[in-house]
């Protein structure tokens, strides 16, 4: 059986027209800074080569005008504050490299290569998934055949070989969160984050018994627990651990939103925060400032992810190679009024 013939890619066209592969990639994108005579040279070599056939997005539009631009930004879930952040780095790069973004909440996909046809159809040149923990072999493999570039933010399984994505240090901000909280002289510290399978999530704690180990501090039965980053989990498995016969004197919970259950667990028992118990969260986003008391928490770059993963889907959209198939940002603990020494905790 002969082989299938390759798919044409900006380098091909790039290389026919004698021209770099930032050239076409301007010809797609209707810029002006081309000589005409390269501008009908490189629309008829994307023509022979079947580039507008097999992607449309990224080229000319049957009546001869160039298609717009866009990327898609979809989440799994409904948008929350981590959900803002992120759509506000992806729309910010968007508006600096002239590209429209739209943003949408993926249904359930009942065949992938519908799925990924419809994307192309509507003009999508890249897709940006974010905490995605749905796609499945053969959504990547149909979004591959249409030559769909997919970055992936905060994946919550683990970056397969065929990822590209954004995330960042999650295990350095578990150790850095419950360093402080060691630093601050507790010993009882329970865990509270996301889904037991989330890349993430894992990431997290084990920073958090890195940290817990290394001081020789016990983590006791019941202190770890998981759910789904949402206030409701923090608000139950607040509850839960704060029941216990020991409760713990101080909580690194795995997101800001899950941390703000957690407190309204703790003032529903009548404890005060930081003098009771102290909460550590994860993201930084804005509740977390807004919170009372404002939450000491650790940074996740969310606007930075949101437009790395831009400017990365682009690249894989130009055919360009990229130095990393998984890119991770810095965290930064960020300290504020919602932990204390335990010398405070009445429970100590």
């Amino acid at each position: 059986m002969p082989a299938s013939p390759r798919r044409a890619t900006l380098a091909t066209v790039a290389a026919s027209a004698g021209v770099s592969v930032a050239t076409v990639s301007k010809v797609l994108n209707g810029r002006s800074d081309v000589a005409p005579a390269t501008r009908t040279l490189v629309e008829s070599l994307l023509r022979e080569h079947d580039y507008v056939a097999l992607s449309p997005r990224r080229g000319l539009a049957t009546d001869g005008a160039v298609a717009t631009d866009t990327v898609e930004v979809q989440f799994d879930n409904d948008f929350n504050a981590y959900s803002t952040e992120i759509i506000q780095g992806v729309v910010t790069a968007g508006a600096e490299l002239d590209v429209g973004v739209v943003v949408s909440v993926r249904k359930k996909i009942d065949h992938a290569a519908a799925w990924a046809r419809d994307l192309v159809a509507a003009g999508r040149r890249a897709l940006i998934s974010v905490t995605s923990d749905q796609l499945t072999t053969r959504q990547l493999t149909a979004l591959s055949r249409a030559q769909l570039p997919l970055v992936v933010i905060d994946p919550l399984n683990l970056p397969h070989a065929r990822l590209t994505s954004v995330g960042s240090t999650n295990f350095a901000g578990g150790l850095a969160a419950t360093q402080h909280l060691l630093s601050l002289g507790h010993r009882r510290i329970a865990y509270i984050g996301g889904p037991t399978t989330a890349a993430c999530n894992q990431a997290r704690l084990h920073g958090y018994r890195a940290a817990m180990e290394a001081e020789g501090a016990h983590v006791l039965p019941g202190y770890t627990r998981f759910g789904h980053f949402r206030y409701r989990d923090g608000l139950e498995h607040g509850t839960a651990v704060l029941d216990l016969p020991e409760p713990p004197t101080a909580i690194f919970v795995g997101c800001d939103e899950t941390a703000l259950g957690v407190m309204e667990a703790a003032r529903a028992r009548g404890l005060r925060i930081p003098e009771d118990l102290s909460i550590v969260g994860f993201d930084d986003t804005q509740i977390a400032r807004m919170a009372s008391p404002p939450l000491t928490t650790v940074r996740q770059p969310l606007r930075e992810m949101g437009g790395v993963a831009l400017r990365t889907a682009l690249r894989l959209a130009a055919g360009e190679k990229i130095d990393s198939h998984h890119v991770e940002l810095a965290t930064e603990l960020i300290v504020r009024g919602s932990t204390a020494d335990v010398t405070c905790s009445e429970h100590a």
